[in-house]
């Protein structure tokens, strides 16, 4: 679904029949104040660049919300997990590295 800020993400809903105007993201759930989800974090989320660069169905994902005291400069924060080769990933872009190997067109030891 289209999140407020333009980006197509599958752990955001909103629901709009009839008037209606709640809007969730299932990925960070409902949190108590001042770690809960509202809609101007999807404008920096990371999650609609990882979903859309590494569509691997291993990777696990979960959200915190960090920010300042007081509620300034709240931002989302992404940890990831493959659940194939039972590590975390650093770069969630990228993926593990193991799940997908490169091609060995790709590989240097590769013969033209």
């Amino acid at each position: 679904m289209r999140t407020p800020a333009g980006f197509e993400c599958r752990f955001f809903y909103g629901d709009y029949y009839r008037g209606r105007k709640h809007e969730e993201c299932r990925l960070i759930g409902n949190t108590k104040s001042p770690r809960h989800w509202t809609s101007n974090l999807c404008k920096n989320c990371p999650v609609p660049r990882i979903l859309q660069a590494n569509a691997c169905a291993n990777m696990v994902l979960s959200a915190t919300v960090t920010g300042l005291p007081f509620g300034l400069a709240r931002r989302v924060v992404i940890k990831a997990h493959c659940t194939l080769t039972q590590t975390d990933v650093t770069q969630p872009e990228i993926g593990c590295g193991q799940c997908h190997p490169l091609p060995d067109i790709f590989t240097p030891n590769s013969q033209c």
